[in-house]
């Protein structure tokens, strides 16, 4: 079933179905609500559209929890329903790291310069770690990820030596 919009153009129905996806998913509360939620959008008969808005909704949740203490349990809750589905537990997995980085846990130099590219450009951008954003400088796959890691370096570097 497609829709028609205001103007008269046909809309395909993973469109709207998408956009319904993510509006269900932001109003989620609670681990357990979000995850069935999750589950939900992943029965959907187009399961390209439906891992696709999954990972968009799981962008911005991770954003938002990089830094708060909920994160494990909400990762914990979304690796149980994304079982299987190589994209969204990539995703997952990649945000993990990010985090793992920007609390200063544990993390493996092979992990980072194994992401994808899209790990990559994200870390570049939102890390402050001196030891990422070094390895990220020299050994990042593309020399976009490369020189915007070696910028943000040099500009922590000369932000420190000057205050």
């Amino acid at each position: 079933m497609s829709r028609t919009d205001a103007g008269g153009a046909t809309e395909p129905p993973e469109h709207w179905r998408y956009g319904r996806h993510l509006e269900a998913l932001a109003g989620a509360r609670g681990a357990g609500a979000e995850a069935e939620a999750v589950a939900v959008v992943l029965r959907d008969p187009d399961p390209v559209m439906a891992e696709s808005a999954v990972v968009t909704h799981l962008d911005r949740r991770a954003a938002r929890l990089l830094a708060d203490d909920g994160f494990p349990a909400w990762a914990q809750a979304m690796t149980g329903v994304l079982a299987g589905r190589a994209f969204p537990e990539r995703r997952l997995r990649e945000w993990a790291l990010l985090k793992a980085i920007t609390r200063g846990e544990p993390w493996s130099a092979a992990e980072l310069v194994g992401a994808s590219d899209w790990c990559q450009r994200t870390a570049a951008q939102l890390l402050t770690s001196y030891e990422a954003l070094g390895l990220l400088a020299t050994d990042a796959r593309t020399r976009r990820v490369r020189n915007a890691a070696a910028g943000r370096l040099s500009r922590r570097t000369a932000a420190a030596a000057s205050g």
